[in-house]
């Protein structure tokens, strides 16, 4: 590099050297092969990981000025993307989350979002019009914003989402039935073996009948397992052994021991994102006659409140169907009009190897697995629960048919499956089929079109585990710099 004079005395600038434009830019303290040297190295492995690299190499640099060089190259110009997968992540599970982005045809994370919400998800599409295709999971928030930001673009329900929010269906129904072991059993009370649905009218007290119906079966097999320990303990058995032979953790099984009765669970302490945690507040604004759900959510809201509208609205519902603002009682209803259909409580099935009872959990992944794919221990847990179960006989046949419609890409069986769904008489299955209907456009695409959200699904776990060994101190900033491929950075000028 050649230093010259200017031998203008007026000049201001005495001295100036040559410009190396393929080698370094001004006023930079190291080359453009040093510094993309450095993103490569807090690209790969983080800030103090590649400190201690760098330097064994000769090339003194601090973890500090490695993430700067890294999230200085970052580059921000809006790419042509056409397939875009979007899903969320958790910052704080429950909490916060944030959102990424990933290109499905490049296969490549595209944006990091630090907050999840339809505005955040409308102005990043509308600063990329090239998109064509939004795959996403069932969450609201990104079809409300894709709808927002990208109205021409075609969303697609991603596939797995739909089998699990299947899955999670037909376990709510299974957990009607009693659950825990199999030998202890309280007989049912007079009418209430039969629940009745009526399909001719879904509404809110169908709803709370499923609840109240898994909530007094839960109820039955807790009681029903306090007694087996209170059987067991009198026959001499220490906790160890009680523990073991029923499955259960033995720090519960040392509760029920010293207790004459079943020991009420305790509640949760409420947070800010419960209505409970406003509890009193709404109950002194409803004395007063304040009933509009819209303007006490904006009360509650402006006092901290966190969580849904709808999660609000079903504590003022019960206040709204009771005298006096006092909680009413939730019973099975007595139709006025014929039901479609009554669905009677099933028998608890039994697994044949162990002779415990199935869990809903277990009979719900059972109930939406092909047969080719079931163990021999599968396969007969199955044939138990359909001898135990008419319902579970007809769940399985319809989740065999929704699995056959997402792979064969045939639309014109949806229609048909959602109207046997609708027919079916069984609650979870009525509920599922009006949840896609509500959906019913991206549920279709999903059917027709080849794109999943699996690659984003991948790139989450990507994401999780640079943020832990970042020991998840990372801003999104960084997480996004580490995110996106190198291709991607652009030399800047210092």
């Amino acid at each position: 590099m050649t230093r010259w004079r200017c031998l203008n005395g007026s000049c201001a600038r005495k001295t100036f050297s040559d410009q190396l434009p393929g080698v370094a830019v001004r006023h930079a303290r190291r080359t453009l092969r040093v510094g993309r040297l450095l993103q490569l190295f807090a690209h790969g492995a983080g800030g103090k990981p590649s400190e201690r690299l760098i330097n064994r190499l000769g090339m003194p640099a601090s973890d500090d000025t490695l993430l700067r060089q890294l999230k200085r190259g970052a580059a921000r110009e809006a790419s042509d993307v056409r397939v875009l997968g979007i899903d969320d992540w958790s910052w704080r599970k429950g909490e916060s989350y944030g959102t990424v982005m990933v290109d499905l045809e490049r296969r490549e994370v595209v944006d990091v979002l630090p907050g999840r919400s339809a505005e955040e998800t409308a102005d990043w599409l509308r600063q990329h019009p090239n998109v064509e295709v939004v795959s996403r999971d069932r969450c609201g928030l990104y079809a409300q914003g894709t709808r927002q930001g990208a109205p021409e673009a075609r969303q697609v329900a991603d596939r797995f989402h739909l089998l699990q929010n299947l899955r999670e269906r037909i376990e709510h129904q299974l957990s009607r039935s009693d659950k825990g072991l199999a030998c202890p059993s309280l007989p049912r009370a007079e009418g209430e073996d039969v629940g009745l649905i009526s399909c001719s009218t879904p509404g809110r007290q169908v709803i709370a009948e499923d609840r109240y119906l898994r909530r007094r079966a839960h109820q039955r097999s807790r009681q029903a397992m306090f007694e087996r320990v209170q059987i067991l303990k009198a026959e001499g058995r220490n906790i160890g052994g009680i523990a073991l032979e029923m499955g259960v953790n033995w720090r519960t099984v040392r509760k029920w021991v010293h207790a004459s009765e079943m020991p009420e669970r305790r509640e949760r302490a409420p947070t800010p994102t419960s209505p409970r945690y406003f509890r009193d507040y709404l109950a002194d604004r409803w004395a007063k006659g304040c009933r509009g759900g819209r303007q006490l959510f904006e009360e509650i809201q402006q006092r901290g409140y966190q969580g849904s509208r709808s999660n609000m609205e079903r504590l003022l519902g019960k206040w709204r169907g009771a005298k006096h603002a006092a909680l009413a009682p939730i019973t099975i209803p007595t139709p006025t009009v014929s039901p479609v259909i009554t669905t009677a409580l099933p028998l608890r099935a039994i697994d044949p190897a162990t002779g415990w009872a199935i869990s809903p959990i277990v009979g719900a992944a059972l109930c939406i697995k092909p047969r080719g794919l079931l163990t021999a221990r599968q396969a007969a847990k199955v044939a138990a629960l359909k001898s135990a179960s008419p319902d579970f006989v007809a769940m399985r046949t319809l989740a065999m048919r929704f699995r056959g419609i997402l792979r064969s890409k045939d639309v014109k069986r949806l229609d048909k499956w959602l109207d046997d769904a609708q027919r079916s008489g069984i609650y979870a299955m009525q509920r599922f089929a009006r949840t896609l209907s509500n959906d019913i456009q991206a549920v279709r695409n999903a059917v027709a079109e080849p794109w999943s959200n699996g690659q984003t699904e991948g790139q989450i776990n990507r994401l999780k585990t640079l943020k832990r060994s970042m020991y998840g101190r990372a801003s999104a900033e960084l997480l996004r710099a580490r995110m996106v491929p190198l291709s991607a950075f652009t030399e800047h000028e210092k």
